[in-house]
């Protein structure tokens, strides 16, 4: 189970192979109190659900873990 909600599909297909081991990375990353963690495939920074919480409001930059989708 999920620390937190998960990702709209539209951010993040629940049918991807590497969904498992993303979800694992980000959750991992808000138990651990870190606002980033690197995507397990590209190696890219991304935002944790917690990051975007703390920050108050959408960017509108299409990130993964957006609350406000």
């Amino acid at each position: 189970m999920n620390a937190t909600p998960p990702p709209h599909p539209s951010r993040l297909d629940p049918t991807r192979t590497d969904y498992a081991l993303i979800m694992r990375a980000h959750d991992d990353a808000v138990a651990t109190g870190q606002r980033t963690y690197l995507d397990p495939r590209t190696g890219l920074v991304v935002q944790t659900r917690t990051a975007h919480l703390q920050r108050g409001s959408c960017c509108d930059s299409g990130c993964r873990h957006c609350p406000w989708v």
